[in-house]
């Protein structure tokens, strides 16, 4: 019995040409809906959980506490000079933010490639970096100020504080993840630690540095918006603006400046992810399905 009836020939194979190239774009756009589709329905659901709240649950003499959303998009976004005032803010935390995450890399890094090459290194440094995480920074704000002033050098301070230790541990968890298997690979060859660290270190913990990366990005977001809060001298962040808007009781620009300090960190967030995304390519499995070609 010939079980040559199951196989494609070259002429049906060519005769199914038109209907297989017209499949990816089918598979592009069904990718596309199921990777968006979710959050633009919870998206949905929250404006329509927000005028539920504003028109069903508050009279109009409270609707104040909870404007709808409408009424923020008229009065933050679409009056000129409230706009002009929020993203005047917004650049200079964002300015704050950006120098306290740099400087928070470059520590970090540091740190973890240093605990990285030595034991005794690790456990001398380790535990203080745990401090970073665990000890109360806003306790340490009033501190700040009298340490270092009330004005830019210590908003960047806090930012650094928040934004540390995320990049500490994960980097150092990356560049200690290497398999026995490779690291005697690299001895075999007679590798000496500077190649062992840049050509096998390095490149197996680009996946987790990123992830620290990532959770750094919003934290140093929320760091300049403690730092504007507490420390009110020189020009106004968004945090100063949100707790002005809240002492006058005006919810539709402090509801706006929310949001603007909200999309900040998702945007830097989503930049790292879609820089690691990029850097770690296609040869580590959390690359995978995170796109949408």
């Amino acid at each position: 019995m010939s079980l040559d009836t199951d196989r494609v020939g070259p002429t049906d194979a060519t005769a199914q040409g038109p209907a297989v190239a017209a499949r990816p774009p089918t598979s592009g756009r069904r990718r596309w809906l199921s990777f968006w589709g979710p959050p633009f329905v919870v998206f949905l659901m929250v404006i329509g959980a927000w005028y539920g709240v504003s028109y069903l649950l508050l009279s109009p003499e409270r609707r104040f506490l909870v404007p709808p959303p409408h009424d923020v998009i008229q009065v933050s976004f679409l009056d000129p000079a409230n706009l002009q005032e929020l993203l005047s803010a917004l650049w200079l935390s964002t300015k704050v933010a950006f120098i306290g995450l740099a400087i928070a890399i470059v520590i970090g890094m540091v740190s973890a490639v240093a605990m990285s090459q030595a034991r005794w290194i690790e456990r001398s440094l380790y535990p203080y970096a745990v401090m970073t995480e665990t000890i109360p920074i806003l306790a340490l704000v009033p501190l700040f100020g009298f340490w270092f002033g009330f004005g830019l050098n210590s908003r960047v301070l806090v930012c650094v504080l928040f934004s540390l230790f995320p990049i500490i541990a994960n980097a150092l968890f990356g560049l200690q993840s290497v398999t026995q298997e490779h690291q005697d690979l690299f001895t075999l060859h007679g590798a000496n630690r500077a190649t062992r660290l840049w050509k096998l270190q390095f490149p197996a913990a680009l996946p987790s540095i990123f992830t620290g990366l990532r959770i750094s990005a919003g934290l140093c977001v929320i760091g300049a918006i403690v730092g504007d809060e507490f420390f009110k001298q020189g020009d106004p962040g968004i945090g100063i603006l949100i707790d002005l808007y809240r002492s006058r009781l005006q919810s539709e620009q402090m509801v706006g400046a929310i949001i603007l300090a909200s999309l900040l960190g998702i945007l830097v967030f989503w930049f790292f992810g879609f820089v690691g995304r990029r850097v770690v390519g296609s040869w580590h499995e959390s690359a995978s399905g995170s796109d949408v070609q």
